[in-house]
C-alpha cells in the first residue's frame, strides 16, 4: 500500500487529490432530450464530493451528434446550455475539494442506430457484435466500416467535448479507450480488422487513438488533467480477452509516450490474475509505465481498497459508490460493506441514494 494509505494526498501534476479514493465513471442513461443530466443526478455526483471522495467523474458522455451514441437518454457536453448547466455541478463538487473528472466515448458498434440523430452505428471494421443488444434483446446491426471522412468528424467530437469540459470547469478529462466502446475497437483486433493503415500491427490499431489524444491535448490546458480507461474486456462479447499481455503492453507502451496523465484501468476485479501470470492488471501496466494508475474491479470495502492501492495510485468504486451514499465514510470507518452485484447497479438515479 502506498505511504500514507488510502486518505493521504496525492498530486498529479498540480492538480491535489486529497485522497486515493474516487467515484469511477458510469454509463448512465439520465439526461432529457437537451442532453443535460436531471437534477437529481448532479446532486448525486455532489453528495458523493460531500461525502468524502477524493475524486469524482461525471457519467460516460457521448461526443457527436451523428454516431456516438449508444444508449438512449445520454448526455453531451459541447453547446453551451449544457456547458451552463455544468458549471455550478463542477464548481460545488470542487468546493468540496475533490477533482472533477469527466469522461467521453463514442460508443462505435455498440449502439442502437435509432438513437443516433443519423440513425447509423460505425465502427472500424463492418463486424456486429455476436452478442445481442441488451436493452433490445435484438441483434446488434452491422456498422458502417468508418471511414477517414467519419475518422475526421468523430475526432472533431471529442476535441468539443473537451472545450465543453474545461469551459465548464473540469479539472480532469478522460478519454474512455475501454469496454470495447469505439476507440477500444480500434486497439482490439477483435473488432480492428481494417487492411489499411489504421488496422493490423498494434502500432496501426493505435493511430487513431493518438490523433485524438493530440487534437484534444491542445484544446486541454497544462493545469487540467488528460486520462485515458483501458480495459481488457467488453460490455459485449464479455467472454472475449480484447488482448493478450504483449499487445496489452505494447498499448500502454504507446499512451505513455503521449501527452497525457494517468491511466485508469478498468477490470472484472482488481486482485485477478491475468494473461496466464501471477500478475493483476495493474501490476502488468505498472512494469511498462510510469504514470499513475488509477485501478477499478470490485472495491467495495477498505480491505479491498487498501490491497488495490498497493498496486495502483487512485482506487475507484462504481456500484459501491452509487448505491451506498456514505461509501466514502464507511471505507474510514472500516464498516463491514458487502460486494455489489452488476444486477444491483441497474437502476437510474434516485432519491433514495442521495440520502
Amino acid at each position: 500500500m502506498k505511504s500514507g494509505g488510502l486518505f493521504s494526498e496525492y498530486c498529479i501534476k498540480d492538480v491535489l487529490f486529497k485522497n486515493r479514493l474516487g467515484v469511477a465513471p458510469m454509463t448512465r442513461m439520465s439526461s432529457s432530450v437537451d442532453g443535460i443530466p436531471r437534477r437529481d443526478v448532479f446532486e448525486f455526483l455532489v453528495h458523493r464530493a460531500k461525502s468524502g471522495a477524493g475524486a469524482v467523474y461525471s457519467e460516460a458522455i457521448v461526443t457527436d451528434y451523428e454516431s456516438a451514441q449508444g444508449y438512449p437518454r445520454q448526455s453531451r457536453l459541447s453547446t453551451q446550455r449544457q456547458i451552463e448547466a455544468w458549471k455550478p455541478v463542477v464548481h460545488d463538487i470542487q468546493q468540496e475539494g475533490a477533482v472533477a473528472i469527466m469522461q467521453m466515448f463514442h460508443c462505435g458498434r455498440i449502439a442502437t442506430p435509432e438513437v443516433n440523430p443519423a440513425h447509423r452505428s460505425i465502427a472500424p471494421s463492418p463486424l456486429a457484435p455476436r452478442q445481442n443488444n441488451p436493452l433490445s434483446a435484438a441483434p446488434y446491426p452491422v456498422p458502417d466500416e468508418i471511414t477517414f471522412f467519419d475518422m475526421k468528424h468523430v475526432l472533431l467530437g471529442f476535441v468539443e467535448t473537451a472545450r465543453g469540459a474545461v469551459a465548464a470547469g473540469f479539472k480532469g478529462i478522460e478519454l474512455h479507450c475501454a469496454h470495447g466502446y469505439l476507440l477500444s475497437q480500434f486497439l482490439s483486433s477483435y473488432s480492428n480488422q481494417r487492411g489499411d493503415a489504421f488496422g493490423g500491427p498494434v502500432e496501426n490499431r493505435f493511430r487513431f487513438v493518438r490523433e485524438i489524444i493530440q487534437a484534444v491535448r491542445e484544446v486541454v490546458p497544462s493545469d487540467r488533467l488528460l486520462l485515458v480507461r483501458i480495459s481488457n474486456w467488453g460490455v459485449v462479447d464479455m467472454d472475449v480477452e480484447l488482448f493478450n499481455k504483449e499487445e496489452y503492453q505494447e498499448v500502454i507502451r504507446l499512451f505513455s509516450k503521449e501527452p497525457i496523465d494517468a491511466i485508469s484501468v478498468s477490470t472484472y476485479a482488481y486482485d485477478q490474475k491475468v494473461f496466464g501470470t501471477n500478475q493483476n492488471m495493474a501490476q502488468i501496466t505498472r512494469d511498462v509505465t510510469t504514470l499513475p494508475i488509477f485501478i477499478c474491479g470490485q472495491i467495495h470495502d477498505r480491505s479491498s481498497a487498501e490491497n488495490a492501492l498497493g498496486d495502483a495510485d487512485i482506487v475507484l468504486s462504481g456500484k459501491s459508490a452509487l448505491l451506498n451514499p456514505q461509501w466514502i465514510s464507511d471505507v474510514r470507518q472500516g464498516r463491514p460493506l458487502p460486494p455489489r452485484r452488476s444486477e444491483e447497479a441497474n437502476i437510474a438515479y434516485t432519491e433514495t441514494q442521495l440520502l
